[in-house]
């Protein structure tokens, strides 16, 4: 975050500006804000995949126990395979 304070809050953290939000609504500073914009260039795309069912419920509970999400486990787990194959 920058030196200075945020605009509407006058936060000087993330936390802050955060604590702010929570307890005010943008409505009421809709005049204090200023036209965005930007462009985004999405290149990953979803693939699904048949996973058998009880496999799903271990994935599930191991990705819990990290605290990630399944998907974000599989794609680990993919991606260090990839590498091994890739090595050998």
């Amino acid at each position: 975050m920058r030196k200075d304070k945020s605009s509407v809050s006058q936060a000087t953290t993330y936390k802050e500006i955060g604590d702010f939000w929570d307890t005010h609504d943008l409505a009421d500073f809709w005049d204090k804000t200023k036209e965005a914009s930007f462009e985004v260039d999405i290149e990953s795309e979803v693939t699904y995949y048949a996973v058998d069912k009880i496999l799903s419920e271990k994935i599930q509970a191991i990705a819990q126990k990290r605290g990630v999400t399944a998907d974000t486990l599989i794609n680990l787990w993919v991606q260090e395979k990839l590498q091994e194959q890739k090595t050998s």
